[in-house]
């Protein structure tokens, strides 16, 4: 037999069917009312007829299902909808942070399905016991999940820290990890989801940049940029530019919490001094307001200065104020590099953000350069302290989205 070699460009048949799967899919899943079978071939350039063998496909393997029709005037049956599935694949999102592990579930169509966490101080606690226990949560996980239809197929992993594109965290200083094969220690666990074509089984990334995806693509949506700060024990910052993350050069981006606000200040775990997070972290709010942070649960140190600024304690509200202006001198300083106009407040400054949002705001009034006439919005997170964990389990649901063919060939 004769092999004739495909001219060049030219699409496989296997490769047509995928790219059209992946097409109807993501324009249902972008649709603001449920696409009907017509509409979506409007709207793809696709026949009916293609459109049609598509949506059986879709169906089939659970990742779409039909909607009730919408009330429509004049003649004719209304056409049914479609929406996408809320049983069949999903993602695993996992968190480890200095003083809590998460773990959630996330659905096709974004909703979180199960969440978990455990508090608990994890610095004295070596690396693969920490993410031992992640995997003992997630097992849990996994099992909840199926019993609502669900079947994870993808986990992406929230850090505090540098990670670098094999998943290694090269550095952490709040979890005092350095250089951790996470992809390795996980691996000496039995899987925690089903692997298929195209879905990476583990992504780890910063759990900062997770967050501003999770606010990215949270419902209802907001500005295509922004700067998110997750603000912890540790202070972290996801980009996003015209929808996209910003990664920098090596994926590092965003480490805001070690931008100098007192450059011959406090020494930092970083190496440094006069970092942000030395005085607008977590723990240093809660030590300038007067608490205990040792005898504070980790749980409710955020909810106690939260309580503590309503009831207008002195200690509390000044401890704010200042942290609030440390943050401000950070932003502004961000703000003018970027030219971003939307600052959101995530983790544990969400809930802090009606004492922190002024003193963030008269900074950035007086130090860039456009606020006069072009105002920035400083808001707290849609997602609050879920932000990492949520935009970690969406993170794999939207590569389902984007490449469905593998999860069909399995479930086929």
């Amino acid at each position: 037999m004769t092999l004739t070699r495909a001219p060049a460009g030219a699409v496989r048949q296997g490769s047509l069917r995928e790219l059209n799967l992946a097409l109807v899919l993501g324009r249902i899943a972008a649709a603001h009312r449920p696409p009907s079978r017509a509409d979506l071939a409007t709207a793809t350039g696709l026949t009916r007829a293609t459109v049609s063998a598509v949506v059986e496909d879709l169906l089939a393997g659970r990742l779409v299902s039909e909607s009730d029709p919408a009330p429509r005037a004049g003649a004719g049956r209304p056409a049914r909808g479609l929406v996408l599935a809320d049983q069949g694949p999903a993602g695993l999102g996992l968190e480890v942070n200095v003083d809590y592990l998460t773990v959630c579930v996330v659905d096709l169509t974004g909703q979180v399905r199960h969440r978990t966490v455990h508090r608990a101080d994890l610095r004295p606690v070596a690396p693969a016991d920490a993410l031992a226990k992640l995997v003992e949560m997630a097992g849990a996980a996994r099992d909840d999940a199926a019993e609502q239809g669900l079947t994870l197929i993808g986990a992406a992993l929230a850090v505090p820290g540098l990670v670098d594109d094999t998943g290694v965290v090269r550095l952490a200083p709040n979890l005092g990890w350095r250089d951790v094969p996470v992809p390795a220690l996980l691996a000496e666990h039995p899987p925690l989801i089903e692997q298929v074509s195209g879905i990476p089984a583990l992504v780890v990334d910063n759990e900062a940049n997770l967050a501003a995806l999770g606010e990215l693509h949270s419902r209802p949506p907001g500005p295509s940029s922004f700067l998110h700060i997750s603000g912890e024990v540790g202070i972290g910052a996801g980009i996003v530019l015209d929808g996209a993350l910003f990664r920098g050069v090596r994926g590092w981006s965003g480490e805001i919490g070690h931008l100098p606000v007192h450059p011959e200040g406090r020494p930092c775990r970083c190496g440094g001094q006069g970092c942000l997070e030395q005085y607008a972290g977590q723990e240093a709010i809660v030590t300038a307001a007067g608490l205990a942070r040792a005898e504070l649960p980790a749980d409710t140190a955020t909810a106690r200065l939260a309580e503590l600024a309503e009831a207008g304690d002195a200690d509390a509200l000044r401890a704010l104020h200042d942290a609030g202006t440390a943050l401000g001198v950070a932003v502004a300083s961000v703000v003018n590099l970027l030219d971003l106009d939307t600052v959101v407040l995530g983790g544990g400054y969400a809930a802090l953000a009606p004492w922190l949002c002024p003193p963030v705001l008269a900074e950035i009034a007086g130090r860039v350069l456009t606020a006069a006439w072009s105002p920035v919005t400083v808001r707290p997170s849609t997602l609050g302290a879920e932000a990492a964990a949520v935009g970690a389990a969406g993170s794999v649901a939207r590569r389902i989205i984007a490449q469905p063919a593998g999860w069909l060939a399995r479930s086929g």
